[in-house]
């Protein structure tokens, strides 16, 4: 089942403005040197100004203009590291072994709940339907620590649409069973303050997410975020997720897989995946409580393939970043305005 949990108050305390970025970044898909969960044990455990820092968050508009806002944290337990040890030694890829991903092509499944919830993210990414006018990605997808990623000024997300203009003839050069997208403009774009590299040192992959504001509202049903439990609070220690990747164009690619290792804020897993699919909402499906009905709710943000350091190695992994209690609280007043409907996770 999804064990409620009480959530941390995250509260606006100062906005200020800050200058035009340059969008000049590159989009880089694959990061090297991040601080994996080998390097997150040894990390002492942030304080709550620590916290108040790395949550604080940068917004950009539509119209390049863009404000830094402080905020305050009430209520935060703060936990030391956890990790599970004694798993087995990990592979190396993004297809590991035989490749277990399937492309959606039926328009019935296509079409509809919970693959319709993935969307494409014009820098080539991916992401979810989180409210009627947001969506969650990776962070990293449109700023890469210091400076935004060129093709992040002019942001736009991509629904799946798979009906054809016109009296329902099929257009010159749609395949049948291909989604065609239908383009949204995004209003603006939050960051947490603890993916900036001034702020984390180095890129640190707990803060790799992201949530845009779309420009109109879609009419489409979208997936609750949800407290990312433990794995073995998970039933197989299963995840699920949908995205646009690269070496299948224009297909919607769902996987399923189990998770090979956890710490407070990541997953490591070996779901096959190619760039194209940074950026997906992973998703579990557990009971409600009291309830006989399931759920499917959004765990972690798949932050792609990654080159970890591990005692000076580069090693490769899969890597997805986890939505503890304090993310919840700010993507949740993100998405709200304020927290007030952000008390229970």
């Amino acid at each position: 089942t999804w064990h409620l949990k009480k959530i941390p108050q995250i509260v606006r305390e100062r906005t200020f403005s800050l200058d035009s970025p340059k969008f000049e970044a590159k989009t880089k898909l694959e990061l090297n040197s991040v601080c994996g969960i080998e390097c997150q044990r040894k990390l002492p455990v942030p304080s709550l100004s620590d916290l108040k820092d790395l949550l604080s968050y940068e917004t950009i508009f539509e119209n390049g203009t863009r404000t830094l806002t402080e905020v305050n944290v009430l209520g935060a337990v703060l936990e030391a590291g956890n990790t599970t040890t004694g798993r087995s030694l990990r592979k190396k890829r993004q297809i590991y072994g035989t490749d277990s991903r399937f492309s959606i092509y039926d328009k019935r499944f296509m079409t509809n709940f919970p693959f319709n919830t993935a969307v494409k993210v014009s820098t080539g990414c991916s992401g979810i339907l989180i409210s009627p006018k947001h969506v969650l990605t990776a962070a990293h997808c449109l700023h890469n620590g210091k400076d935004y990623v060129k093709g992040s000024k002019r942001l736009r997300v991509g629904l799946m649409k798979t009906k054809s203009r016109g009296n329902g003839r099929k257009r010159k050069g749609t395949s049948d069973g291909m989604p065609s997208f239908q383009w949204t403009r995004v209003k603006s774009t939050h960051i947490p303050k603890g993916w900036f590299k001034g702020v984390s040192g180095d890129i640190a992959l707990d803060y790799d997410y992201a949530v845009l504001e779309l420009k109109r509202p879609h009419k489409r049903k979208y997936m609750e975020l949800g407290i990312s439990p433990t794995i073995k609070m998970m039933p197989g220690s299963m995840i699920h997720f949908s995205g646009f990747d690269n070496d299948r164009s224009g297909q919607l690619v769902y996987r399923f897989c189990s998770i090979s290792d956890e710490s407070n804020d990541l997953f490591y897993q070996y779901c096959d995946a190619e760039p194209g699919s940074t950026g997906s909402g992973i998703y579990l499906r557990l009971k409600e409580p009291n309830k006989k009905k399931w759920k499917r709710k959004i765990i972690a943000v798949y932050s792609g393939h990654q080159w970890v350091d591990i005692n000076g190695e580069q090693q490769d992994y899969n890597v997805a970043v986890r939505i503890t209690p304090l993310k919840y609280a700010q993507i949740c007043f993100w998405i709200n305005g304020n927290d007030e409907n952000c008390t229970q996770g």
